[in-house]
């Protein structure tokens, strides 16, 4: 059985990395680019770390905002348009998973304008072209989505939320700058964080997984570990550690997939516009014990990756529920709730765990599941 790891063409890391933009641009002879970001961006000035460098060099751009936290169909759709008005040949991405979403979304529409509905990119669409060139430049450290072939669109009718799959929509250049990152608050940076601790975990765990896809996430779990309370508190090493913790965890699991944390997650957000790190947080633990009767022998790892004390010395069910009760500490050590309390309606639990059961991320779950038993999960958090 073979192996298939896709990642970027380039990709640049550390600090002062946004100044190979301009330069990837001229030399690959591209002319006008789309800048996609949100409106708080473009309002707290970080949007113009990038655009400020486009503006020394002449490069022409045209900016757009028209995207929500969980970007929709309309968001995409919109976008569409607006690229092909502003007469532009590449795309920027700035911003965290909403504005990368987007333009993976758009970059794909734009060269495959037969999946201009949008809903026909849910699960692995049959695109044709590779997406507008890309250059994603990520704000948060968590969605790694500057490195997946993964995006997710939220369809606001259907009140709820669809992943595509899809190797053509990878951005070509990612640019990984902790300085971009430096201004997320407390409460961002807490929920963007677990995310991307929760892709590590469940993508190590996951069906999918191999030789190849650990490494990746067992180094993204210990970078994350490390410096994920450093990063809270704005503590310069801890967002270097987690810009590339967070990138690290991208490179393994958007090549083999994740699991009911996810599955779960999504529908929070469509249904409440739940922050999709915060969700992911909450749902970790809950995710963790129900796959531990058939993964507990690969949580050891998970605790040692987090320097879980006198871990080698358990037994496998003490090092599995040590490694939970890790997770659940550094958890509750950057603010993140414990529950759903005030979140999720009991009425509405039956329609999430359907959706949940439909989600893409459902097959790659570690333990066979089904509406059933999540909705006794999702209830357990009320």
């Amino acid at each position: 059985m073979s192996t298939r790891i896709v990642l970027n063409t380039v990709s640049y890391h550390g600090r002062g990395a946004i100044e190979n933009i301009v330069p990837e641009l001229t030399n690959r002879g591209f002319k006008k680019a789309f800048v996609t970001s949100d409106a708080d961006l473009i309002k707290f000035g970080v949007t113009a770390k990038v655009t400020a460098l486009l503006d020394a060099a002449g490069f022409g751009y045209a900016v757009y905002s028209d995207i929500k936290p969980n970007p929709t169909i309309e968001n995409v759709q919109n976008g569409v348009a607006a690229f092909k008005a502003a007469g532009a040949d590449c795309i920027i991405a700035i911003g965290g998973g909403s504005s990368m979403d987007t333009a993976k979304a758009i970059g794909i529409i734009v060269n495959n304008p037969e999946f201009e509905d949008v809903r026909s990119l849910e699960g692995v669409a049959p695109t044709k072209k590779h997406a507008v060139f890309t250059i994603a430049v990520p704000t948060t450290a968590g969605t790694a989505a500057e490195v997946t072939i993964n995006y997710v669109i939220t369809d606001v009718e259907k009140k709820r939320k669809f992943v595509c799959v899809d190797t053509n929509d990878i951005p070509e250049i990612a640019v990984v700058d902790p300085d971009m990152m430096a201004t997320m608050p407390k409460s961002l940076t807490a929920a963007t964080g677990m995310d991307a601790l929760t892709h590590a975990i469940e993508g190590y765990i996951t069906k999918g997984a191999n030789t190849i896809s650990d490494m990746f996430h067992l180094e993204a779990i210990r970078l994350i570990a490390a410096n994920l309370r450093g990063a809270v508190v704005n503590d310069p090493a801890g967002r270097d550690g987690m810009a590339l913790g967070q990138y690290i965890a991208g490179m393994g699991f958007s090549n083999v997939g994740l699991g009911i944390v996810h599955f779960m997650a999504h529908g929070l957000s469509a249904l409440y516009d739940t922050p999709h790190g915060v969700a992911c947080a909450i749902l970790l633990p809950v995710g963790l014990e129900y796959n531990k009767p058939v993964s507990y022998r690969r949580y050891r790892a998970i605790g040692r990756a987090m320097n879980v004390p006198g871990i080698d010395a358990m037994d496998d069910e003490s090092a599995a529920d040590a490694t939970v009760a890790a997770v659940k500490q550094l958890s509750a050590d950057v603010g993140i709730p414990a529950d759903l309390k005030g979140i999720l309606k009991d009425e509405d639990v039956a329609f999430l765990s359907a959706s949940a059961f439909a989600d893409a991320c459902c097959p790659g779950n570690p333990r066979d599941t089904s509406e059933a038993e999540i909705a006794e999960l999702y209830r357990g958090l009320i």
